[in-house]
């Protein structure tokens, strides 16, 4: 059912009304925090450096997008530790 231009704009004036913590906790679906040793935290430096990402969200949002896009094989031989 469409929405009226009444509607639509009671609705905006409800969302703009939210704090920035209840926007955000409409949007997001988990928090991750992870812990990381040197040469983790090294790596992740290096690469955001490589790719000139300046947020570490941005790149692991990215990384879990592009990683969900490959094949499975593909997907194994990049997290493959051994």
């Amino acid at each position: 059912m469409a929405v009226s231009a009444k509607q639509r704009q009671q609705e905006k004036r409800e969302r703009d009304k939210l704090s920035a913590e209840e926007r955000e906790a409409r949007l997001l679906s988990r928090q991750i925090v992870t812990k990381l040793y040197h040469g983790e935290d090294a790596a992740l430096i290096r690469t955001m450096s490589r790719l000139k990402i300046t947020e570490e969200q941005d790149l692991i949002s990215r990384l879990i997008i592009g990683s969900d896009r490959l094949p499975d094989d593909q997907l194994e031989t990049l997290t493959r530790t051994a």
